[in-house]
């Protein structure tokens, strides 16, 4: 049993590949606009969200053939209203699972392997303003030339929060509105990011799990850690469940698992339920992880491997 620094709660980002949460900070003036007291319904159902005010839906888009269109539902969660940018963004999976931008980070080799979609995609519009618990359809469409191989090709379409114009004049900006010296105010920019996968022709994969075991943090949360390898022409996609033998229920899930042609494996670690009995996790107990499909063909079994806890 391997033994880890940290709690388990906090590398959720390393397991999920359906959405990526994007924050930025920007210099500028706050606008000292209160937010209303009253609740926002509840976004859309199998939308998605980051860490800013802004839903999308679905969690993923998935266009078929050379010529097609998809949309995208932009949905302000907040009561407020908002501004949106809207882009195509190429990024790169690694090996740890994590997904990097071509332009923050991910280094030329990587960017080599990764079949991108933006030069095949167009959408409209580009920049929306949305009324509080407003929400707008964005329309893609899909075009790829007769020239191009059978595969699959990715992007992202990122929408990026637009800080609100307050019409502070410079002196103020920089003095923070105050006149005893220079000062800095921050404002965040929140953004989220959604995969847009265009498979074009026969696809094909086969997926794998090696490398099981169980982690124990010091403040004494459990882990399931294993490596997830993949071959072929398309992307894995799909769900992790980890059962223990005498348990009826999962001690451990996690949804919207990815691993993209770029990589040939990736690393997962799933939190282990901390109410689950510690004796389905000793030394000498067997687990069963099992990753189902949620993409190409939704609830077939992708992979699975049983292990004894050393």
């Amino acid at each position: 049993m391997n033994s880890g620094s940290k709690p388990f709660g906090g590398m959720r980002t390393a397991v999920f590949g359906a959405a990526v949460s994007l924050a930025f900070a920007i210099s500028g003036p706050a606008t000292g606009q209160a937010s209303l007291s009253q609740a926002a319904p509840p976004p859309p159902a199998g939308s998605v969200g980051g860490v800013g005010d802004v839903n999308l839906f679905p969690k993923r888009v998935v266009i078929d053939g050379r010529r097609s269109i998809a949309t995208v539902g932009l949905y302000n969660k907040a009561v407020n209203p908002g501004d949106y940018e809207i882009t195509i963004v190429d990024m790169g999976m690694t090996p740890e699972g994590q997904l990097l931008a071509f332009d923050n980070g991910l280094d030329p080799a990587s960017q080599a392997r990764v079949k991108t979609a933006s030069q095949m995609l167009r959408y409209s519009p580009r920049r929306v303003t949305l009324r509080g618990t407003e929400s707008q359809i964005i329309r893609i469409m899909a075009r790829a030339g007769a020239e191009l191989p059978d595969g699959e090709y990715r992007s992202h379409f990122t929408v990026t929060s637009v800080p609100e114009a307050d019409g502070f004049s410079i002196e103020q900006a920089t003095t923070g509105g105050s006149d005893d010296g220079i000062g800095v105010t921050i404002r965040p920019r929140f953004g989220i990011a959604i995969p847009i996968i265009v498979r074009i022709g026969e696809t094909t994969l086969d997926v794998g799990i090696s490398n099981a075991r169980v982690l124990t943090a010091r403040d004494g949360t459990q882990a399931v850690a294993f490596t997830l390898n993949r071959s072929g022409t398309r992307s894995a996609f799909g769900d992790i469940t980890v059962k223990a033998a005498g348990s009826s229920d999962p001690i451990a899930i996690s949804k919207g698992v990815g691993v993209y042609p770029e990589v040939d494996s990736r690393e997962v670690i799933v939190p282990i339920d901390p109410e689950a009995d510690r004796r389905l996790t000793a030394s000498g107990a067997k687990l069963r992880i099992e990753f189902v499909d949620d993409d190409f063909s939704p609830g077939s079994k992708l992979a699975e491997l049983d292990f004894v806890v050393p």
